[in-house]
């Protein structure tokens, strides 16, 4: 596809990789059936090839966008299923990432969503008030339809079970057995308030494969919730701040790898390069991170796990996040894995569309996320099974809201077929 960008414009490392996206970009239509909007919406200019002659006119003549082009990128999930089916190897997301900062830059919005982007980005990175929010959802559940129309979606989104304390310290725990690897763990920032289980459960059964596990509290949000915001500032400063963090431990005691159990953070954690890609020391710096970073299920592949006995397990119906199965082409070892700890595994039709969630999407654009969702719970519950698994936290907390059957962590299975206790869910 042809694009006129300027020499000046081309001389920033983002815009670069966006016009290379838009101009390996042949219009065939392959990605057409892999995209969740357009699926259910049927508008072409909802589909990413639509989306990307959109985004080449903004971002090509450095425009503000008009309400049209910010509502349709806006509906974009960042699924990143049209880039996995793209037979020209479309690099989507760097380009839909960049029209999203562009955006935020340039566009302004009306008052009411300009505030709860503010609160959302400021909010969920913050383990302590996000938790406190949470509480106070409850609190307000009762009197929700009363309340502001963008508020409703935060309440609806509130747990039923116990809320969490963040976890608040730095700690270190011991492999048992023979250290085979020393690796740190990303903590997350909204996982520990609504499902700190996972966290425990990945402690576990790493520890008893043979791994030291550090936690370092100082890492904070992987930049990822104000990343898919548009808010490049933000993103820049968790970025670095993280990098330094990771690197201090680095030159203490080293580190074999760096583990995510939130699909999402480490689909963010393996791009830290690019999202420095034009201050090249902290680019090297971010390729450092990157090339350590592994989500857990890919590093339990890597390490092979060692089941505990041959008990019965109940059936699953493995549900693939997007930000797994496209975000870093981790399709087959959670399902192997699930296999080999003795579950019998269902896949359902249509893996590779979004359930919904996408991070803060579910809250911004409830309607769409909601008929997803149904979407999915139909696809999965097809399968029959006794649990679905999933390796997001996002994911699992929207497919709870409506699932007939428990909705757990993959890593919460593995640890219990390795000798960890049942997960609660079940």
């Amino acid at each position: 596809m042809r694009t006129d960008f300027s020499e000046r414009q081309l001389q920033d490392p983002h815009l670069q990789e966006a016009e290379k996206a838009i101009r390996t970009c042949v219009h065939c239509g392959f990605c057409l059936p892999q995209c969740p909007t357009y699926t259910v919406l049927g508008d072409e200019l909802d589909s990413p090839r639509g989306r990307i002659y959109l985004m080449q006119q903004m971002l090509e003549g450095d425009q503000v966008p008009s309400p049209e082009t910010v509502k349709h990128v806006d509906r974009c999930l960042s699924c990143l299923a049209c880039q996995s089916g793209c037979p020209s190897g479309v690099n989507y997301m760097h380009l839909v990432d960049e029209a999203r900062a562009h955006i935020e830059e340039t566009y302004v919005r009306p008052l009411p969503e300009r505030l709860l982007r503010w609160a959302l980005g400021w909010l969920l990175p913050r383990p302590n008030a996000f938790g406190l929010s949470l509480r106070l959802a409850r609190i307000a559940r009762p009197v929700a339809d009363l309340l502001p129309r963008p508020l409703r979606p935060l309440i609806a989104a509130a747990p039923e079970g116990p809320i969490a304390p963040a976890l608040e310290r730095n700690r270190t725990v011991a492999a048992q057995g023979e250290r085979r690897a020393r690796v740190g763990l990303l903590i997350g920032c909204v996982q520990q308030a609504i499902a700190p289980e996972i966290n425990a459960a990945t402690i576990r059964i790493l520890t008893r494969h043979g791994c030291e596990v550090v936690m370092l509290h100082e890492a904070h949000c992987c930049g990822a919730i104000n990343h898919h915001l548009g808010q490049a500032q933000e993103t820049r400063q968790r970025v670095k701040h993280n990098i330094a963090v990771w690197e201090r431990e680095l030159g203490r005691s080293g580190l074999d790898a760096i583990i995510a159990n939130a699909s999402g953070c480490g689909t963010m954690l393996k791009d830290y390069a690019f999202v420095l890609a034009d201050e090249p020391d902290w680019t090297e710096r971010g390729a450092r991170i990157a090339r350590l970073s592994r989500d857990v299920s890919e590093y339990l592949a890597e390490l092979g796990i060692t089941p505990s006995d041959d008990a019965p397990k109940p059936k699953i119906a493995y549900q693939a996040a997007c930000s797994l199965q496209h975000g870093q082409k981790v399709a087959r070892q959670p399902v192997e894995l699930l296999r080999q700890a003795g579950f019998e595994v269902a896949e359902p039709k249509d893996a590779h569309l979004c359930c919904g969630s996408a991070g803060t999407y579910n809250l911004l654009q409830p309607e769409i996320a909601g008929q997803l969702r149904e979407r999915k719970l139909e696809r999965l519950a097809a399968t029959a099974p006794q649990a679905i698994a999933s390796g997001n936290i996002g994911c699992i907390t929207q497919l709870r809201g409506g699932a007939a059957v428990p909705v757990v962590h993959t890593v919460e299975l593995l640890d219990w077929a390795t000798g960890g206790p049942k997960p609660k869910a079940l």
